[in-house]
């Protein structure tokens, strides 16, 4: 690999992109100076170019070495004890090979996102207990009225809140309520625990409840497959992956600092 002044193509892409440049594939000056500039802050030869030889493309792509295939049993899961439950390390192995976590980037990435979610993997049931005044804040568009008959009546919210979506039938079947959120990244509705039925081979229709006790991490992890979530866990170590994979779960960036702290103790913890 030979990326220098001149160049073109996809690798100059890719590097713009990183550097956060403008992206038009062509090596000019202004890239040339971001180069240096990268290479610099990180202990490389500023030159300007990147080569396979001066490891500057490795250390700004983490994929090149951290996205490759480990057997989950290759893990270092012994140092998680004490960061996280035992119950929880307890169902990573088959949970990752379920699931296509191969690599220690998806797993922090993954684990991070979970336990953000879960207040430390302690939720793995949907807290719909609000008040009046909590359910216009958090449901107005549902509850334009009176909320009085439903405030503190997690059954009544959630049939109501999540009727006619997400696979549920109406209000009056309260299917809403029996397929709340659950799981350390809350599957919700019946057509995501039927998707998950499917996948993991065990009736979590017929009995919700098997996803908060029983797949409260797989069912975080399908929700990660089935969003495609693992090619961008693959992108790095950095801020700005576990920026993108928090706007994927959360909509947003709600609990960003926590996600970037937790990320970054389980990946130095694993690697």
């Amino acid at each position: 690999m030979l990326i220098k002044l001149g160049s073109k193509g996809g690798d100059v892409k890719l590097l713009q992109e990183k550097l956060g440049l403008s992206v038009d594939g062509s090596f000019g000056p202004a890239t040339e100076k971001s180069v240096k500039e990268w290479q610099s802050k990180n202990g490389l030869t500023a030159d300007g170019v990147i080569t396979s030889a001066n490891t500057s493309w490795e250390k700004m792509f983490f994929i090149v070495k951290e996205s490759v295939v480990i057997p989950t049993s290759e893990f270092n899961l012994e140092a998680l004890k004490g960061h996280l439950p035992d119950s929880v390390i307890a169902q990573i192995p088959d949970t990752a090979a379920k699931f296509n976590i191969t690599n220690v980037l998806r797993l922090s990435h993954f684990l991070a996102q979970c336990g953000h979610e879960s207040g430390g993997f302690k939720a793995v049931s949907e807290n719909l207990n609000y008040s009046a005044d909590g359910l216009k804040k958090i449901f107005g568009k549902y509850f334009p009225g009176d909320t009085s008959a439903y405030a503190r009546n997690p059954e009544k919210i959630a049939s109501k809140v999540y009727a006619n979506r997400m696979g549920n039938g109406d209000e009056s079947s309260k299917e809403g309520f029996k397929f709340r959120g659950r799981g350390y990244i809350q599957l919700t509705g019946k057509s995501n625990y039927q998707g998950f039925t499917k996948f993991i081979g065990e009736d979590c229709v017929a009995n919700p409840d098997l996803v908060a006790t029983k797949y409260p991490l797989a069912s975080a992890a399908f929700f990660f497959d089935s969003n495609k979530l693992w090619s961008i866990c693959d992108k790095g170590a950095d801020d700005a992956t576990v920026t993108a994979v928090t706007k994927r779960v959360n909509g947003g960036t709600i609990g960003l600092p926590d996600r970037i702290k937790h990320f970054k103790e389980f990946y130095n913890l694993l690697k």
